[in-house]
């Protein structure tokens, strides 16, 4: 399917999925998470979240995305993602995304994910340096994530992201530059790269507390920023999202609905949606959702609305368009937010023809630009 990034008209709903559990606890992940006692704790959960799934059983004709994400989603056995999938049956997306980590896939849910109309998988792979994996408290091998993505091709799934993590403490510019040549290897069409971010709840912030976790310096890190963009550019992704890469318009249409302020519904222990102006946001405590799972809804005025356009919006490549902002919210933003003409004049910000975006400067200091829409 081919997707033009530069829509401003066309409007996209999407469905995220949040499956809670991991069968162990990343270091640096403040996603909400658990390991659960037993199995039976996950199919309670099952069928508590196929109950909210239906309460929206009336936009299932207008979903155009899927996304399950977690946690492990492909922790969960074939009984259980049987049951997640036969609850989803009746929608038809033009994409349909799962989360997978590459020691808890087999090929036995590769077929699954196939039958029931799966076509995109988000594989966890983060480095392929072991010791950095380690420090990670990820638990999968190299070769299990070939394995994984060949498997994947054989079954009929091409579009494969890959994540990958830089500026993890120890790791060095030419540990990058070999994952960076293991993704060239994998033949992959989409990669996600995040720096390490500290996180409060997570065990990296415990080491942190306790002086025994150091950031990475930020000219290093900014210097890995560039080795990423730079590599797999050569490599034939465009650069469309601040951390997203893409060859052949293999998008994450999923993604860019964040991105573009469309509407998407997240069901789920502490999911959050956007649905006919409301931000919806789930319960984070497993006990509440299972009796209640909203915790709140609120309304989005038109100034949260903008300032949410504008932060999501710079994030892809290719900014916002200038025009459409003026006819969706009947302000000049110049006027409304005159700092960003300051960001224009050190170079943090540009205009191209209709589009107000990031600079390659900008890119590196994002946060600096989003700050003045808060």
């Amino acid at each position: 399917m081919m997707y033009n990034i530069n829509k401003d008209v066309v409007r996209l709903k999407g469905l995220y999925i949040h499956i809670p559990f991991c069968e162990s606890i990343c270091h640096y992940c403040d996603f909400i998470k658990s390991i659960p006692k037993n199995m039976d704790v996950i199919d309670e959960y099952l069928l508590a979240l196929k109950k909210e799934i239906l309460t929206y059983e009336h936009h299932f004709d207008s979903i155009d995305t899927i996304y399950i994400g977690g946690g492990t989603p492909s922790m969960l056995n074939l009984n259980q993602l049987v049951f997640l999938f036969e609850v989803l049956k009746d929608i038809h997306p033009k994409e349909y995304t799962i989360e997978v980590n590459p020691e808890s896939y087999s090929v036995e849910k590769g077929l699954l994910f196939k039958k029931y109309g799966v076509d995109r998988i988000s594989l966890g792979v983060q480095t392929f340096n072991s010791s950095l994996l380690k420090y990670l408290n990820r638990k999968h091998t190299n070769q299990q994530v070939y394995e994984v993505v060949n498997s994947l091709k054989e079954i009929g799934i091409e579009k494969i992201n890959v994540d990958i993590i830089y500026g993890i403490p120890g790791q060095t510019l030419d540990d990058l530059k070999d994952d960076l040549h293991q993704i060239r290897a994998l033949d992959i069409k989409h990669v996600s790269c995040y720096s390490l971010i500290l996180e409060e709840k997570t065990y990296f912030y415990h080491l942190y507390k306790q002086n025994k976790f150091h950031t990475i310096d930020q000219d290093i890190e900014a210097l890995m920023y560039g080795t990423v963009i730079d590599e797999l550019k050569k490599q034939g992704f465009e650069h469309y999202e601040i951390s997203n890469f893409a060859k052949n318009n293999k998008y994450s249409i999923h993604n860019l609905i964040y991105w573009t302020l469309d509407e998407y519904i997240g069901v789920g222990l502490g999911s959050h949606g956007f649905i006919e102006r409301f931000r919806t946001h789930n319960h984070h405590i497993l006990s509440k959702y299972l009796k209640s799972p909203q915790n709140e809804k609120i309304f989005q005025d038109k100034e949260t609305l903008l300032q949410d356009e504008l932060i999501f919006g710079l994030r892809k490549i290719k900014g916002v368009s200038l025009t459409k902002l003026k006819e969706k919210y009947d302000l000049d933003i110049f006027v409304h937010y005159p700092q960003i003409k300051e960001k224009i004049d050190i170079g943090l910000l540009k205009i191209e023809g209709d589009r107000l975006m990031l600079t390659e400067k900008g890119l590196f200091l994002g946060n600096q630009v989003f700050m003045i829409f808060i």
